[in-house]
């Protein structure tokens, strides 16, 4: 565990393993630690790097809002800090597919092969005109103490429902399989981990912000895949969780088709994939190399 400074804002870092890189990004209002099911699996084979955008995790929060290119920057900045300036393999989990999408398209001869892990989809996205209104209610939650009174609630009910297991009272109960016989059980994430985090005004302003910009970054990707062409032979892999959705299964196998991309179903799994099923992300992260071979 380590910070590194990014555009003067401290960023929360872990590098595991050894061997060809690759950096792990999560969803909105997640943490590095969200990942954990899916570590064990790479390590013995990949060195992994885990980060937290701007107020998420123990990162600062953020100095600019977001945008689709400083988020590919930022993938960029992280791998440079740590040493690793050769090709990485880059996994994006729903929001995060976005910029993980924009890295490979922006720094093209970093990318080994990309993974999107239920990325979010947007076919028509309509950018909001103003973040004004999300920066009040994050100062009016923060004010009435909402953080630290609910966000680690708000944090685990967030897990539960988007697991495959919506039934369980434990929020972190690990994976609902754990795939192969080499695939450890994950005990429960550390609940003052959890505390930690999840009661900061920094965790809540951060999401709030990324939220507020959502649409303005899945425009800017659109513009990108119109100017920025992924690299020719470039191993892509969707990896989605339909969870019984037709429609959203459609979407994905849609984003799969225009990517040229692989598409594999996750089952069983809610959105949190990398915790029902972390054997499913960590054969797609593995699986780049041989398709580098074939390609």
């Amino acid at each position: 565990m380590t910070f590194v400074r990014i555009g003067g804002v401290p960023h929360h870092v872990v590098a595991e393993g050894s061997g060809p890189v690759c950096v792990l990004s999560a969803g909105l209002g997640m943490s590095w630690f969200d990942w954990d099911p899916v570590v064990p699996l790479l390590v013995p084979y990949r060195t992994v790097v885990r980060f937290d955008r701007p107020g998420h995790g123990l990162s600062a929060p953020a100095a600019v809002p977001p945008t689709a290119a400083g988020e590919a920057d930022r993938i960029a900045a992280v791998l440079d800090a740590l040493g690793h300036r050769g090709p990485a393999t880059v996994v994006g989990h729903s929001i995060a597919g976005f910029h993980a999408e924009a890295f490979a398209r922006l720094h093209p001869a970093r990318t080994a092969g990309l993974v999107l892990v239920d990325s979010s989809v947007e076919e028509d996205p309509r950018p909001s005109r103003t973040t004004a209104p999300a920066r009040l209610l994050g100062a009016v939650l923060c004010a009435a103490g909402l953080p630290a009174a609910l966000g680690p609630t708000v944090r685990n009910l967030t897990v539960r429902m988007g697991t495959a297991r919506r039934g369980t009272q434990d929020a972190d109960p690990g994976p609902a399989r754990t795939g192969p016989a080499s695939a450890p059980a994950l005990a429960r994430t550390d609940p003052a981990l959890v505390r930690r985090v999840y009661r900061t005004s920094r965790v809540l302003r951060g999401t709030l912000l990324e939220n507020a910009h959502y649409g303005a970054v899945a425009a800017e990707l659109l513009a990108l895949r119109e100017d920025r062409p992924l690299p020719p032979g470039l191993p892509v892999t969707v990896l989605a969780a339909p969870d019984g959705s037709a429609r959203w299964e459609r979407r994905q196998r849609a984003l799969a088709r225009r990517l040229g991309a692989r598409y594999e179903a996750a089952e069983p799994s809610g959105h949190l994939v990398m915790r029902d099923r972390p054997d499913a992300v960590a054969r797609a992260v593995l699986d780049v190399r041989g398709r580098q071979g074939n390609a």
